[in-house]
C-alpha cells in the first residue's frame, strides 16, 4: 500500500517484528523502511502492544534473540528517540471490530492504532493491506 513518504515528515507505527529488526540492525528490514525509521523529520511510534508481544513470545520461548531487550523494552525504545503509543479503550474497541479473519490480536491492535492515529504502519505483512492500514515497506 502507498505512503506520503515523499511529501515531508511522516508518522510511523513500527510492527513488532520491523521495531527487533531495527535494534537488531537486521537485513530483513527494507531499504525503504530503514530510511523512513531513520529520517529524523519523521515520528516513530512503538505500541505498547509490542511491548506486550515481545515479553510474551520472549517468555514462551519464541522470541529467545529479544534478550537483550526484554527486561527493559520502554529503555531501548527510549534510545532510539521512539515514541511509545499507549493502547486505549478507543484502539481496543476497533482492533476487536476490525472485519477480516486475521485472529493474531497483536496485529489487529497495531492495524486498530494506525487507522485511530493516522499512522502509516511499518510492516513486512502484506494482508495488513487487506485491513485497511496504509503500510510502508
Amino acid at each position: 500500500m502507498s505512503s506520503r513518504l515523499g511529501s515531508g515528515s511522516v508518522r510511523l507505527l513500527l510492527d513488532t517484528h520491523a521495531l527487533l529488526w531495527w535494534l537488531a540492525g537486521e537485513r530483513r528490514l527494507s531499504p525503504r523502511a530503514k530510511k523512513a525509521i531513520a529520517n529524523s523529520d519523521n515520528e516513530v511510534y512503538v505500541s505498547a502492544a509490542s511491548a506486550w508481544e515481545i515479553a510474551t513470545k520472549y517468555r514462551l520461548g519464541k522470541l529467545p534473540g529479544a534478550r537483550v531487550i526484554v527486561d527493559d523494552i520502554a529503555g531501548a525504545i527510549a534510545s532510539q528517540a521512539f515514541l511509545s503509543l499507549a493502547v486505549s479503550v478507543v484502539h481496543a474497541q476497533r482492533a476487536g471490530s476490525l472485519a477480516g479473519s486475521h485472529r493474531d490480536p497483536f496485529d489487529r491492535m497495531l492495524i486498530a492504532q494506525a487507522q485511530a492515529e493516522g499512522l502509516t504502519l511499518v510492516s513486512n505483512e502484506e494482508l495488513f493491506d487487506n485491513l485497511g492500514a496504509a503500510r510502508l515497506w
